[in-house]
C-alpha cells in the first residue's frame, strides 16, 4: 500500500499532472465568466452587426416538433474559443513568472585571466 502511494504521489507531482490540475481548476473557474461574457456582451453585439439575429433562437425544423438549433452550436463554439484564448494567455503568464531565472555565467578559465593580464600589460606599456 505505502509503494502505491509513493508512485500516486511521484505522479501527483510532476509538472504535467500538476499542470494538468491547474488547468482544469482554472477553467471551471473561468467558465461563468465567458458564459456571462459571450451571453451578455459578445452576442448581443454580433446580432446588432447581423440586423438583431439571436443566434440562440437560430434552427432548422425539417418536420413539426423537431428543430436542429445550431444557433446554440454557434454559442458554445464561440465560449470555447474565447475561453482557449483566455487560458492560453493565462498560462503564458504563468510560465513566464514560472521561468528560472538564468544560470550566472561560468568563472573565466585560467587561459582567459592570463590572456586579460596580458592584454593589460599591453594597453599599460602603450600608455
Amino acid at each position: 500500500m505505502k509503494e502505491m502511494w509513493e508512485e500516486f504521489k511521484n505522479f501527483a507531482m510532476k509538472g504535467n499532472a500538476l499542470d494538468l490540475a491547474i488547468g482544469v481548476i482554472i477553467g471551471a473557474a473561468f467558465t461563468p465568466i465567458v458564459s456571462t461574457l459571450v451571453a451578455n456582451i459578445l452576442m448581443p453585439i454580433i446580432g446588432y452587426i447581423t440586423a438583431g439575429v439571436n443566434f440562440s433562437n437560430l434552427a432548422i425544423e425539417p418536420v413539426e416538433a423537431v428543430e436542429i438549433k445550431y444557433g446554440l452550436f454557434l454559442n458554445a463554439i464561440i465560449q470555447f474559443l474565447i475561453t482557449a484564448v483566455a487560458l492560453f494567455f493565462l498560462i503564458k503568464g504563468i510560465n513566464i513568472i514560472r521561468r528560472p531565472a538564468p544560470a550566472a555565467p561560468p568563472p573565466p578559465t585560467q587561459s582567459e585571466i592570463y590572456l586579460k593580464e596580458i592584454r593589460d600589460a599591453l594597453v599599460k606599456g602603450k600608455a
